[in-house]
Parts: structure tokens; C-alpha cells; sequence
């Protein structure tokens, strides 16, 4: 079984100043941080801020390739984590099909947002990797993925990969 997440944001790790995407479960308000490439970081802001570039890049391409072949982008899942990398699948259906294929979860979170698909987590996953939210509530004025981050233990920060 899986939980549907949003995007809350893309922040950078203040130790290792990688890029991490923060997902959150709306429900219990847990935090899901996954460590990404900084291009992967980037497709993802300029999605989340609806920026259109007069060329299209990487996951827009993958857009304009669903839309022209009649398929469709029903929702993504981070369905697993294994050796600390994150395990995506892509759930699409067409012509009267419906398949699931490997991806990065970046990539993946990256097209959803594009497409307007659901963003799944398992529960496995979350039961793993999440933050709870009383910690991520924690604190007084400052960044709240900084504090976010600054409460993890040091060895997750290099703990989870793409």
C-alpha cells in the first residue's frame, strides 16, 4: 500500500550542500527528504514554480512524448529502498494498457509534477525514511528544512541516493 505525498520543497543538505527534495504526507505531516542531483533538483523548482523555458528540457520532452502517444502519466511511486537507494516506478496507461517502469525518483517526481500525476510513497518506505512531523515542527525563526536537517542524525545525510 502506498500514501500520496506533495512536494514541499527542494532545499540543499548544510553539510554536504547536495540538493535534497522534500516530500511530505499530508496526513500525518511526516517529511520524506531524498538526496538528488543538482539538475534533477533544478527540473523540479522550475516545475514547481510553473517556469516554461522557450526550449524543452529533459521531463518536458518526456511530457510531450506521453501527450503524442497517447498515454497517460497516472501517478509515480517510490516503492522501495534498497542499500540506501530510492526505487521509483512510473504508472502509465495506454492503449487500453496499463505498465510501471523503473525510474529515479528525481526524474520521476520531476515528470509527476509536469503531468499533474499523483506522487505516491510506500508505506515501507516512509516507515524507513520519514521524519516525523514533531520534528519537523520544532523550532523558533529559522530555515525549517535547516532545522529540519540539523535535527537528523549526521548519518543520514549521505545515508540516501537517487
Amino acid at each position: 500500500m502506498s500514501k500520496a505525498v506533495t512536494v514541499a520543497g527542494v532545499t540543499v543538505d548544510p553539510l554536504t550542500k547536495s540538493p535534497i527534495v522534500i516530500l511530505r504526507e499530508p496526513e500525518s505531516g511526516n517529511v520524506l527528504p531524498i538526496w538528488i542531483g543538482l539538475l534533477e533538483a533544478n527540473a523540479i523548482a522550475l516545475a514547481l514554480e510553473g517556469t516554461e523555458l522557450p526550449r524543452p528540457m529533459t521531463h518536458d520532452l518526456m511530457k510531450s512524448i506521453l501527450l503524442a502517444t497517447g498515454t497517460r502519466l497516472l501517478s509515480i511511486e517510490i516503492a522501495d529502498i534498497r542499500e540506501s537507494t530510492y526505487f521509483a516506478l512510473l504508472h502509465i496507461e495506454g492503449n487500453g494498457e496499463s505498465v510501471s517502469v523503473d525510474a529515479r525518483p528525481s526524474d520521476a517526481i520531476a515528470l509527476a509534477l509536469r503531468c499533474g500525476a499523483t506522487i505516491l510513497v510506500s508505506e515501507t518506505v516512509l516507515a524507513q525514511s520519514s521524519i516525523p512531523a514533531t520534528a519537523a515542527s520544532e523550532g523558533g525563526e529559522r530555515d525549517k528544512w535547516t532545522e529540519l536537517l540539523e535535527k537528523m542524525d549526521p548519518e543520514q545525510y549521505s545515508k540516501y541516493k537517487m
